[in-house]
């Protein structure tokens, strides 16, 4: 009984997110024909490199702390 009433609750989310993909990304395409998808990528991009320069940082300290104790 609970498996059958959690396929019927997966199927009906399902329905629910393919009923919201009617229309396309309008906010994409007036970027796109702007030019500024490029700035928002380039900022997403730099983003995730900062954070990754900053965790292998802190990975590097973390080792230096361990070897010394």
């Amino acid at each position: 009984m609970k498996k059958l009433l959690f396929l019927i609750l997966l199927t009906l989310s399902n329905i629910a997110v393919f009923a919201q993909a009617t229309s396309g990304p309008e906010m994409a395409d007036v970027f796109r024909s702007s030019g500024k998808i490029y700035v928002v990528v380039a900022i997403v991009v730099i983003i995730l490199a900062g954070i990754a320069i900053y965790l292998f940082s802190i990975d590097r300290r973390l080792r230096k702390i361990e070897k010394e104790k």
